[in-house]
Order: structure tokens, then C-alpha cells, then sequence
């Protein structure tokens, strides 16, 4: 009997564990921001130059359709959020990837300016729906102790897509930016119409509660008012009354003033300044991407263990010091310190630009609020493409353009440090006081 009973508790010990759903939501946001980033995100800096080579626009135009991207994503953005959190991240991903594969196969047929901007619309309108705030909108409902972490390992994803841009470019060089576009969009559904099917709103749907913990019993949810609507989580209203949800935002503006100029002239300014080919260029970006992917990774741990605010303080000093170093590089040492500090950078970043929010603010109206914040965002991910090619355009080169974005970067520090967590709302107050 008690031979029978050992091994009966050996068998308890050794039982293999289910995996919790949670991180099969992770896997699909990581994989639909590898995609979006491998065939459009990171890889538009590639597609400028041959934009270029084969109509002859200005870097300002073509850095102005990275800026009415982001300009749509901004505008859609509460619209977008209220999507989320109403018909929750499966449905509108699927949607989103119906969409960019749509779009990518009207950007293979673009003659001109305008039928290119109009290709490209639709293209970031699929991109927004089944990337970032999607991702990080499940990750968020489905995590608590461990957001930081599974926010980071959604990033990830985007970090390997940028790791894929070389075999674009080199799709390009070899059959074209037509046919890589066409390919392209045949890849989107293939690959992420079945990601977006492993999505599920929120873990309460599967009877499961966040992180995997034991379902609670009732008493325990009502004593735990900061995980309910009615305890710390704010609602959009709510949200938009405080002084730290317009600090977050500024400093995130701040931020992608120069993560977005990156994505669009970093290609050609290092292949114009360095003498650099465009396969050369291109694994400037790979190198960037897998430094950006270890620190978002390790950010994701980092944020879950130090003070979020301090560490995105620190960044934003870092990323002044990266574009610095690119602006004045004279040879690969100082590009290759540029990867290196505003990779950094950017990674540690990236987990805390969403977990605070949500560490701030709560769940439940999560998606509005990342929704509205897109609103004022799109200052940054707009006007840094535009500065540093207007500039281009001006000077013939880009390092006054860059020298402006280091200043504004080392700005966005300031604003995060004034970024303080909110009280809670008032009527939790009021029911403290009941």
C-alpha cells in the first residue's frame, strides 16, 4: 500500500503540466509583428530606395507615406481601441490581415505618386489592425504579474521580423520590389490568417484567470478591488484627467520621433554616408533589430523586477546618445556603437511603453486608452520621418535632422520623469470610505 501510494505521488510530481494559454496568445502577437515587420515595417527603408532609383520622388515624399501611416493609425486609433475591447483581438486581426494582404497587392501596381499613397493607406490600415496594439492588447488582458515579460516577448516578434528584412532585400534585388510585393501579400494570409485564430479576448473566457493563477472564489474577487472595474482600473474619461496619461504620451511621442525616422532614411543614410550597397544597408538594420530583440527581451524581465519609469528615463538619454553617434559616424565603428546604444534602448524601452499604461490604469478599458494615446503618438511617428527628409532634401544630407530628433529625444526623459503614477479614481475613494 504504501509502495502504491509513492508512486502515486511520484506520478503528481512528474505529470507533465498544460501550457498555459496565455502564451499561446503571446506566440501569435509575436508572429503576426514578425510578419508585419519582416514585409513592410522594417522593410519599407528598402523599398525607398527603389522607390526612388525607379521614379525619382523626394525623400520627403516618400518619407510622407510612412507619415500618413502612422497618421491613420493615430486617427483610427480610439476607434481601433474601442474594436478591442469591444469585439476583442481575433476578429480584429483577422480582419487586419485580410486587409494588408489586400494592400500589398494594389502597392505592386502603383504608377504614381498618389496611387503609391493610396496603396500604402491601406496597407497601414491592415498593419495597424493585426500589429502593436492588438498584440499587446491580448498580452495585456491575459498577464498581470508577468505583463512586462509577455509584453516583451510579443515585441520580440517584431525585433525577428527586422532580422528577416535582408532576404526582402534580397527578394528585391533578385525579382523585384513588384513581385516581392505580390509574394508579400500571398505570405500575410497564409501565415496570418491561422496566428490570428489563436487569439481569445480575455483568460475569464476560457475559465481561466491571468498569469494561469487558480480560479478565485468569490469573496477573494470582490476583497481584490484593483483587478475589477470598480477598483483601480480607470476608465477612458477617467484615464484622460490625469496629468501622468499626457506625460506617458508625450514621452512616447518623444520616443518615436526617432524610432520612426529610423525605419524610414536609416537604409539610405547609411548607404549614402558609408558608400554602403543596399544588402550592406540592409544588415545595418539586422544587426539594429537583434540588438533591439536581446534588450526587448531582457526589458521585459528588467520591467517586471525595477522601477518602469526610471529604466524608460534612462533609455530616452540613450537614444539621444545612439542618433548622436549616427549623425557624426565616420566609420563603422560608430554606426556599429549606434546599433548597439539605440537598440539597447529601444528594447528596454518598448515592454514599459505598454506595461505602465497598463500598471497605471488597469484592464478594462485598456484598449481605449492605448487607443487615445495613438492620438496624440502620431505627433512623433508623423513629423520624424518628415524632419529628418525635408532636411535631407535641404542640405543633402541628414545630420542636422538627426542632430533635432537626438534634442528631442533627450526631451521625452524629462517628460517621463514626470510621469508619476495617478491616484486612483474617486470612486474608488468613495467605496474605501463605504
Amino acid at each position: 500500500m504504501a509502495e502504491a501510494t509513492s508512486r502515486a505521488g511520484a506520478a503528481r510530481i512528474w505529470r507533465p503540466r498544460t501550457i498555459f494559454y496565455g502564451w499561446w496568445i503571446v506566440f501569435a502577437g509575436g508572429g503576426l509583428q514578425m510578419m508585419v515587420a519582416a514585409l513592410m515595417g522594417q522593410a519599407y527603408g528598402a523599398y525607398v530606395v527603389l522607390l526612388r532609383d525607379d521614379f525619382g520622388w523626394s525623400k520627403t515624399s516618400l518619407a510622407a507615406a510612412s507619415s500618413l501611416r502612422e497618421a491613420e493609425s493615430g486617427i483610427l486609433g480610439p476607434l481601433h481601441g474601442f474594436m478591442l475591447d469591444r469585439f476583442g483581438p481575433r476578429a480584429v486581426s483577422r480582419l487586419g490581415v485580410v486587409i494588408l494582404g489586400i494592400g500589398f497587392m494594389l502597392f505592386s501596381q502603383v504608377q504614381t505618386l498618389w496611387t503609391f499613397y493610396g496603396a500604402f493607406l491601406v496597407m497601414a490600415a491592415g498593419a495597424s489592425m493585426c500589429g502593436f496594439l492588438t498584440a499587446t492588447t491580448a498580452a495585456v488582458n491575459w498577464f498581470e504579474r508577468r505583463r512586462a515579460t509577455a509584453i516583451s516577448l510579443t515585441s520580440a516578434g517584431f525585433g525577428l521580423g527586422g532580422m528577416l528584412v535582408p532576404l526582402t532585400a534580397l527578394s528585391m534585388e533578385n525579382f523585384g520590389w513588384r513581385n516581392t510585393a505580390i509574394l508579400s501579400g500571398v505570405l500575410v494570409w497564409v501565415v496570418g490568417l491561422p496566428l490570428s485564430q489563436l487569439y481569445r479576448h480575455r483568460p475569464q473566457d476560457m475559465g481561466l484567470e491571468p498569469d494561469g493563477v487558480p480560479p478565485r472564489t468569490q469573496a477573494t474577487l470582490v476583497a481584490a478591488s484593483d483587478d475589477s472595474p470598480g477598483g483601480t482600473d480607470f476608465t477612458l474619461g477617467e484615464a484622460l484627467r490625469t496629468s501622468s496619461f499626457w506625460w506617458i504620451a508625450l514621452g512616447h511621442t518623444s520616443a518615436l520621433f526617432v524610432v520612426s525616422s529610423m525605419g524610414v532614411h536609416l537604409v539610405s543614410h547609411v548607404r549614402e554616408s558609408q558608400g554602403y550597397s543596399l544588402g550592406q544597408a540592409s544588415t545595418v538594420v539586422l544587426m539594429l533589430t537583434f540588438v533591439f530583440m536581446c534588450g526587448n527581451i531582457s526589458g521585459g524581465l528588467l520591467g517586471d523586477r525595477v522601477n518602469k519609469r526610471l529604466l524608460v528615463v534612462t533609455c530616452m538619454v540613450m537614444h539621444c546618445i545612439g542618433l548622436l553617434l549616427l549623425s557624426h559616424a565616420v566609420n563603422f565603428w560608430m554606426v556599429l556603437a549606434f546599433t548597439v546604444v539605440h537598440g539597447l534602448a529601444w528594447g528596454w524601452r518598448g515592454p514599459q511603453m505598454t506595461a505602465i499604461r497598463a500598471d497605471y490604469f488597469g484592464r478594462s478599458a485598456f484598449g481605449r486608452i492605448m487607443g487615445a494615446s495613438n492620438v496624440v503618438i502620431i505627433l512623433g511617428t508623423i513629423s520624424g520621418p518628415l524632419i529628418a527628409g525635408l532636411l535631407y532634401d535641404r542640405t543633402g544630407n541628414y545630420r542636422i535632422g538627426f542632430d533635432i530628433l537626438a534634442g528631442i529625444a533627450l526631451t521625452g526623459s524629462v517628460f517621463f520623469m514626470l510621469a508619476k503614477k495617478p491616484a486612483p479614481p474617486e470612486r474608488r475613494s468613495r467605496q474605501a470610505e463605504a
